[in-house]
């Protein structure tokens, strides 16, 4: 069956309109007794969870200081290059969505809209990665090689999940992609879903995630602010702490899919 599911903008999988309302069935489909009474378990504890992100929020009532940018390169050399990512999304998306629409465990494409990363945070990584790891190397080569510049999102209800991430990666495999790197995170305390980072014949990044509409609507919705937070270098460690337990509450109520250990890691060396 084809990865069907309409979009509703902003591409965000609908949450319960109360605390105590069953999973979306359109969110969450063919789940089994088990499967939903675990996502049951998560989407009732949303506003919990918004409250005890509101209650962070007033304990540390200031807003980390956003972090010094490195200095900006050559506009006009920037400018290039991001068009020729930009020339590498379409070839790229074109076939991402043809592997969507092929793929037979129910799921779909999320956040869509958002696969190319903004001009300006692509100018900044250029800036930050001149100055850092990668001072001998071309501009152009290092927006080729920013892993996230282009992204995608497959979602999949828990009981597709692992099925569907093997039938994705061998779809781009069998499309000439290459998957240098995936990391499984569902064992992780603090997020859970599957990056995957791919390249293309040409030397193009882009990456995968594989996410259930929990773990989406956890990582998009409850704890990306966290997440900004614990990633800035002006948050203390005290507020670190804090942020990794919130984190933690999150995941612990995602629930885990069958068979999700069969995802290995997986490196290459030289990416």
């Amino acid at each position: 069956m084809a990865l069907d599911r309409p979009a509703t903008p902003p591409d965000r999988p609908e949450t319960p309109s109360t605390p105590d309302a069953p999973p979306d069935p359109r969110a969450v489909p063919d789940l089994t007794r088990a499967e939903a009474f675990a996502s049951h378990r998560y989407w009732s504890e949303v506003s919990r969870f918004s409250a005890l992100w509101a209650a962070h929020k007033e304990r540390w009532a200031a807003e980390p200081k956003k972090r010094d940018q490195p200095g900006g390169a050559a506009p006009a050399e920037v400018a290039d290059s991001i068009a020729r990512v930009k020339a590498a999304e379409t070839v790229i998306s074109s076939d991402v969505e043809a592997v969507a629409s092929d793929n037979s465990p129910r799921g779909w494409l999320e956040g869509f809209s958002f696969r190319l990363k903004g001009e300006g945070r692509l100018a900044e990584k250029v800036a930050s990665a001149r100055e850092s790891s990668s001072p001998d190397a071309t501009i152009g080569e290092i927006v080729q090689q920013i892993p996230d510049a282009i992204r995608y999102t497959f979602c999949f209800a828990a009981s597709d999940y692992t099925s569907g991430y093997f039938e994705v990666t061998q779809r781009l495999e069998a499309r000439g992609y290459r998957m240098y790197k995936c990391r499984n995170s569902w064992a992780d305390s603090e997020y859970k879903g599957v990056n995957t980072r791919w390249v293309t014949s040409e030397g193009q990044r882009f990456e995968v995630q594989f996410h259930t509409p929990e773990s989406f609507h956890a990582k998009h919705e409850v704890t990306h602010g966290a997440y900004e937070r614990i990633r800035d270098s002006a948050t203390t460690a005290n507020e670190r702490r804090d942020l990794s337990v919130f984190q933690q509450e999150v995941s612990s109520r995602v629930p885990v899919p069958a068979r999700v250990s069969d995802i290995a890691d997986h490196s290459e060396r030289g990416y």
